[in-house]
């Protein structure tokens, strides 16, 4: 199922959706130690791998963490090839001074923000589908 690549209809039909919970990402060196039923995903870098999983489930393995996030999921399946979506909204949060952490799915794009912006961040992203 090909993804939508026009940036006009992903801004227009894209709904953006606050998942519950709070969420932290956090650097590994051994894998091994977290259930991967418990990470949200996770990248592998040189200096070890981030996770991403629930505040809690953090807690409950011991983990450090600096930030606390906010999860928004903009459901408009998004080719991974198209053109200009992530900084179109990007810009549009950093306009309010919202910091954002994008992760691109097979089916949909995937937006962290601090906590304290979570509904000040849908509320951008909800005025931004009517502006197209």
């Amino acid at each position: 199922m090909a993804g939508q690549t026009d940036l006009k209809l992903l801004i227009s039909q894209m709904e953006p959706t606050l998942n519950e919970g709070e969420y932290v990402f956090v650097n590994i060196n051994d894998l091994e130690k977290i259930s991967r039923s418990d990470t949200l995903f996770e990248f592998k870098e040189v200096e070890g791998a981030t996770i991403v999983l629930e505040r809690q489930k953090a807690d409950l393995y011991n983990l450090s963490y600096d930030f606390v996030a906010s999860w928004i999921t903009l459901k408009v399946h998004s080719a991974l090839e198209a053109v200009g979506f992530t900084a179109a909204f990007s810009s549009e949060l950093t306009k309010h001074k919202i910091s954002c952490n994008v992760v691109a799915a097979y089916f949909h794009d995937h937006i962290f923000v601090d906590v304290k912006d979570a509904e000040r961040a849908m509320k951008v992203l909800k005025e931004m589908k009517t502006e197209v």
